[in-house]
């Protein structure tokens, strides 16, 4: 293509304003309105906003052939879910099943739905609820199902969404998030899966009856009744009912997979007065102790339980798979360090390893770092936290003092020390161990 200048002659250089007469052949649009205008052969000729309108088209048919043809011809199995959730999920067992089974299902359902067979028994979705303690895996799990699905995968946050008609997030944008995951391709979307985090924050404030709407917590609650079971909704594009000339986009529902998340912090208190447990004196004081009776209690949930902490029953009867995650040990965090294929160590290394230089964790060094990360009791979260700041003067000093070949050694004693240790430290170490 080639483009011409303001007196009609083409200068051999780049792109610049055409005439003021010349208008997109595409939207009749002239140069004064859209900006540049390209000239294609006979006379033809586009502007930059057709052109972004046409790569967007190109892109969204050729991922709607890249979905439809890997989806049905074939089903991941759950142990093959599983394997790819081992990689980076350590630990949670029983929740990686529940997730590889409910994802299989959501993909079975999809092709019985696509052969239209009348005489079939109809498949229902079985929706997931996930009950942990905070930094254990539930939000990492729908993460990496994300990225391995074939099928459009949007994650939602349950504490910014307030009851149709008031200030915050409606319902509907947690669809409009699943629209835009499948690139605005409906067909694509009705059939994707929607991660809703920190759901126990849309629990009843109080068990009473007040004369104040609880917008956030209970309306949430059945304004996401229809959704979750499957309804045909109406999706603002512009997000809310802040823009009432818009029009609406209609989607159904009906096999939207909806994998909800949440803490609920105290729920075992509610579990251990249901079964009649009860602590003879005082309260244990050990993290190790509370941590492994929640692990111990939690999993012996029930519908009622869920009910008494603040959820409609209407809802809880909509989440019919209910599974808890247990709290993570040392060993567990010492696997989450190494292991998965995003694992925290494995950053480091290879960040010395672009400057020509290697970084060892002794064992000892990794069983410090993860005590130290159980003590701010917020879960493998803290993990990065810890490691970033012990890593923090060695990242500076690299660069500049580094020593092409050497291999710098962490030890416990830099872990638990107060001050930052240095590279010099470090390169001490692997010259007295030789």
């Amino acid at each position: 293509m080639a483009s011409k200048s303001r007196d009609g002659q083409g200068d051999g250089g780049g792109t610049q304003r055409p005439g003021r007469g010349q208008t997109c052949s595409f939207c009749n649009r002239g140069s004064g309105e859209v900006g540049p205008v390209v000239e294609g052969p006979n006379g033809v000729y586009i502007c930059a906003n057709c052109v972004d309108l046409c790569h967007n088209i190109i892109r969204q048919e050729q991922r709607r052939d890249m979905q439809a043809k890997p989806l049905f011809t074939r089903i991941p199995t759950p142990q093959q879910i599983k394997s790819y959730l081992d990689e980076y999920v350590i630990g949670q067992e029983h929740a990686k099943k529940v997730m590889s089974v409910a994802v299989h299902n959501h993909y079975k359902r999809l092709s019985a739905a696509e052969t239209d067979d009348t005489d079939s028994v109809e498949l229902e979705k079985s929706n997931v609820l996930l009950i942990g303690p905070t930094g254990c895996g539930k939000t990492l799990l729908a993460r990496t199902l994300a990225n391995m699905l074939n099928v459009p995968f949007a994650i939602g946050d349950a504490t910014t969404l307030t009851e149709a008609g008031y200030v915050g997030e409606d319902v509907e944008n947690l669809l409009l998030k699943l629209l835009q995951a499948a690139d605005y391709d409906l067909e694509a979307a009705e059939r994707g899966i929607i991660y809703v985090d920190e759901i126990d924050k849309v629990g009843k404030t109080s068990s009473n009856v007040s004369i104040t709407r609880d917008v956030s917590g209970e309306g949430v609650q059945q304004s996401l009744l229809k959704l979750v079971e499957g309804t045909v909704a109406n999706i603002p594009p512009q997000g809310g009912r802040k823009h009432p000339e818009q029009q609406y986009i209609q989607m159904d529902t009906s096999h939207v997979l909806f994998i909800c998340g949440g803490t609920f912090t105290g729920l075992e208190d509610i579990i251990k007065k249901r079964l009649g447990r009860q602590l003879i004196g005082f309260a244990t004081e050990d993290k190790g102790e509370a941590s492994r009776e929640r692990d111990e209690i939690l999993p012996q949930v029930q519908p009622v339980d869920l009910v008494h902490y603040g959820l409609i029953p209407e809802f809880v009867g909509r989440l019919p798979c209910v599974t808890a995650l247990e709290t993570l040990g040392v060993d567990a965090m010492i696997r989450i360090l190494t292991e998965p294929k995003n694992a925290i160590i494995r950053q480091y290394e290879k960040f010395f390893e672009l400057e020509d230089c290697k970084v060892e964790f002794t064992d000892e060094a990794m069983r410090a770092i993860a005590r130290k990360a159980m003590e701010r009791d917020v879960g493998a979260r803290a993990l990065r936290a810890v490691v970033e700041s012990l890593m923090l003067d060695f990242l500076y000093e690299l660069p500049e003092s580094k020593e092409e070949g050497t291999t710098y050694v962490i030890t416990p004693e830099m872990v638990e020390s107060k001050t930052p240790p240095t590279l010099e430290a470090a390169r001490k170490v692997r010259k007295e161990s030789a």
